[in-house]
């Protein structure tokens, strides 16, 4: 069955929203980590990070849309995140920030926006423990998914080994079935955020 991981991006009352996240049946909570200079956007300073976390009952899922991860690893210390997630197009040593999230003890992701190449991340996969689709351009919630993106889907399947697919970008209840047969975990964040019941959409979403 497909993991959940649901994203608190667009929740405005994120300590309250992931209190509710803890009652239900999401696998993972999925925290979108942005700079303002990577993507546009500005979410979740240190500051917030290290105040939230606590609060998870749940595996975290993170995500760092940011030039320099490890601005963030050091602050990164929380028994229950299940994995730190970078950026393949980020100006860094990619393997050497591999190897620091591993040394902390967490699983490790790379992301590719839908403009990348998917032979660019080839060399790192028996390496890393996830594999991030972008079905939307990162930097903000609530956007379409792209059609075009299955492709990219189709073509790491046939690589996959070791490491988890997942997918975040424009998930609910429709496309979700168009990307079930490639991936393992689906981030959804609008779709699960703006329900009323919580619950029942992750439900709908692992139907």
């Amino acid at each position: 069955m497909t993991k959940i991981s649901t994203s608190i991006l667009s929740s405005n009352e994120r300590i309250e929203c992931i209190q509710k996240l803890n009652n239900t049946d999401t696998d993972y909570i999925h925290i979108d980590v942005m700079d303002g200079k990577f993507v546009p956007n500005y979410q979740f300073s240190k500051e917030e990070i290290q105040k939230l976390l606590p609060y998870s009952n749940k595996p975290l899922d993170i995500h760092l849309m940011t030039e320099n991860p490890d601005e963030y690893l050091d602050i990164l210390n929380n028994q229950n995140i299940e994995f730190i997630t970078i950026h393949l197009e980020i100006k860094q040593d990619i393997k050497k920030i591999i190897d620091k999230i591993k040394h902390k003890g967490y699983k490790v992701g790379i992301s590719i926006k839908p403009e990348t190449d998917i032979k660019e991340i080839i060399k790192y996969l028996d390496d890393i423990d996830l594999v991030l689709i972008m079905s939307v351009n990162p930097g903000y919630g609530g956007q379409k998914f792209i059609p075009d993106t299955i492709d990219k889907l189709k073509a790491i399947k046939k690589y996959q080994k070791d490491f988890l697919i997942e997918i975040d970008g424009g998930i609910n209840d429709s496309t979700i079935k168009l990307v079930k047969p490639y991936i393992d975990i689906a981030v959804a964040g609008s779709y699960i955020i703006n329900n009323d019941n919580y619950n029942k959409a992750i439900i709908n979403l692992k139907k």
